[in-house]
């Protein structure tokens, strides 16, 4: 069997350039990728390696990721920006056969979370959705129970101000170096993969992905205001980090009420510390470690329950008409199809034969 490679294409969607990147035949059975926070559409490469040549798989940069237009933005809003970029290619004749395209559309970390708006404004142009690691339906960190409850009223400890500033440093910088802990080399192998090693060859692909973020306040990490909650600071509202906190992004209810729900395929693994119960990257619980001064305690700020919120959600999808299937990777970190690619393309595979609506 060929292996298949992405070509690269620039087109105008939504009034943005976008970078797009394309394989297979374009009457192909429609797959859209799309990439998570820190990453870019070439954060699929070695997945699409392993596809099938009778796939048409197409794979934007988000913006302010990648090749595409670096533009704002706008954290009120959620999650849309991305949404409406990505939903504006789906009717581009380029991209698929004739436009109009219904794809399985693929959703890594952030990019679960755009899938999920994605799935919950144009529920029509879904043909099945397979969630990779995902954000929780309830945004990242601030909130302590199943139902998304809120830690303070202002959602303190999300957004952000709780970027690592070494990191985002290191990241305008384009440090390619793994002399630190915040470099971004680092942390691509210690938190976007359970094992460096599965990285291999590709990983200063990986990092080039990476180091492709645009850094500022209107895109990675954003802006942040100050908080009398702790750990002082609470988001902002523009940019990457802000657009994740549970302030702005918070579709639970909507994605539960989607009418002509289809199949959702959620794939993570038992060792991921960034989307996890125990998230290295929720304060909450870098608190209850010890790591963030002043944490005030268990019964007032609780680590989001992150796989629990996003499990509950999906069994009200499936109570309500819908159906679900959880995939859990024994000694998988963020990164399934990177981590155990065999798996992950069965799972694809498998929702690339659900009859189209």
């Amino acid at each position: 069997m060929p292996r298949m490679e992405t070509e690269q294409r620039t087109v105008t969607a939504n009034g943005i350039t976008q970078a797009v990147r394309v394989a297979g035949p374009p009457d192909g059975t429609p797959v859209l990728l799309i990439h998570g926070n820190c990453s870019s559409a070439l954060f699929w490469e070695p997945l699409v390696r392993r596809l099938p040549p009778t796939l048409r798989v197409v794979a934007p940069d988000l913006r302010g990721y990648g090749d595409s237009a670096t533009a704002p933005v706008d954290a009120t809003r959620g999650l849309r920006d991305f949404a409406d970029d990505v939903a504006a290619l789906l009717d581009d004749p380029t991209l698929f056969d004739a436009g109009n395209a219904r794809p399985v559309v693929v959703g890594h970390s952030l990019g679960g979370g755009v899938a999920m708006q994605l799935l919950v404004d144009h529920p029509r142009r879904v043909n099945a959705l397979l969630l990779a690691a995902p954000v929780s339906p309830y945004g990242f960190g601030g909130t302590r129970d199943l139902t998304g409850t809120p830690t303070t009223p202002d959602f303190a400890g999300t957004g952000a101000g709780t970027a690592n500033p070494d990191f985002v440093a290191r990241l305008a910088a384009g440090d390619r170096s793994a002399d630190a802990p915040a470099s971004p080399r680092a942390v691509l192998r210690a938190t976007y993969v359970a094992d460096p090693a599965a990285l291999g060859t590709d990983e200063d692909l990986l990092l080039d992905t990476v180091l492709s973020t645009a850094t500022g306040d209107d895109n990675y990490p954003g802006t942040a205001v100050p908080s009398e909650n702790w750990p002082g600071t609470a988001p902002g509202e523009r940019g990457v980090l802000n657009a994740l906190a549970p302030t702005h992004f918070r579709l639970a209810d909507e994605l539960v009420s989607v009418v002509g729900k289809p199949p959702i395929t959620w794939v993570r693994g038992d060792a991921d510390v960034i989307v996890s119960d125990t998230s290295l990257f929720d304060l909450a619980y870098l608190g209850s470690l010890g790591l963030v001064p002043g944490w005030p305690g268990e019964e007032s700020c609780p680590p989001q329950p992150m796989i629990g919120q996003t499990r509950a959600v999906l069994e009200r999808y499936a109570a309500t008409g819908g159906a679900y299937h959880e995939v859990v990777l024994p000694g998988c970190g963020h990164s399934p199809h990177l981590e155990r690619p065999a798996e992950f393309v069965a799972e694809l595979l498998a929702l690339t034969t659900v009859p189209a609506a």
